[in-house]
């Protein structure tokens, strides 16, 4: 297999349009997704792009407890129709601009469909004012994450190396694939030991797919595993701030530059 296609990307000629509207998704907790969304969110921002990373773990939200931001609105008030997405975003200093949910909110956890179609519609006027939209999504397989998930222009399934972690991963991608024939999903390998075990770990689910599901699943990026990331969520400083030149942040500033070239 070619490098070109190991990392995601595209040969000259073939490469396809930026997505706009990103999903982060993991089959199972505890694999980094939360903060890898923010590192993304800041690598891209620091690439000239306006980036709104939206907190969509509807019901366990705690991006803004990552970044120790008291927000003074959240998505509650973009579902309640008094406020825009980006009206209710609170600027990060790092560049981005964050739209947080709320921590134990059961209205959000169970969305129904008016409800839904409104967090559609202000995704859709999100896409309109930023470049990039991130959705952090609940881990898990809820139907919430799901709509979510196949409402993205891009899908990222978050895994680590772990055995639980990779057949979750792929139950997110067979589902993905059943709720948007044809969507686009990329695997980030999260804490992996170096790179090469992030690609093994990556061949073994991209096989996985091919043999059962009929298509691979191309790799985005591996960002090795860093102690000075759990260092960072203490302090709830993003990644890239605290520490840019650290083997993670290297690594989550190339992912960005994959998704948007």
């Amino acid at each position: 297999m070619q490098a070109a296609e190991e990392t995601g990307s595209l040969p000259e000629g073939r490469r396809a349009a930026a997505p706009r509207l990103v999903a982060i998704a993991s089959g199972k907790g505890g694999v980094g997704k939360t903060c890898l969304a923010i590192g993304l969110a800041q690598a891209l921002a620091q690439g000239g792009r306006r980036v709104l990373l939206v907190d969509a773990d509807l019901g366990l939200a705690n991006v803004d407890v990552q970044l120790g931001l008291a927000p003074g609105a959240d998505l509650t008030a973009v579902l309640a129709g008094r406020m825009s997405a980006a009206e209710a975003a609170t600027r990060h200093p790092a560049g981005f601009a964050v739209l947080p949910g709320r921590s134990g909110s059961g209205a959000l956890a169970g969305l129904d469909p008016a409800l839904f179609a409104r967090l559609e519609a202000a995704l859709g006027e999100a896409r309109a004012g930023f470049d990039l939209v991130l959705l952090d999504l609940g881990a898990g397989l809820d139907a919430a994450v799901r709509r979510l998930a196949a409402l993205a222009d891009l899908l990222l399934v978050v895994a680590t190396e772990e055995p639980t972690s990779l057949t979750d991963a792929y139950a997110v991608v067979k589902l993905h694939r059943r709720d948007r024939p044809g969507g686009a999903a990329r695997l980030v390998v999260n804490q992996a030991a170096d790179r090469a075990a992030g690609e093994r770990t990556w061949r073994t689910l991209d096989q996985a797919c091919s043999r059962f599901l009929g298509a691979g699943l191309p790799l985005a990026g591996v960002v090795r595993r860093d102690a000075r990331v759990p260092e960072a969520i203490r302090r709830q400083v993003p990644l890239l701030t605290r520490h840019p030149g650290c083997a993670a942040a290297l690594d989550i500033a190339q992912l960005a530059k994959v998704l948007a070239p």
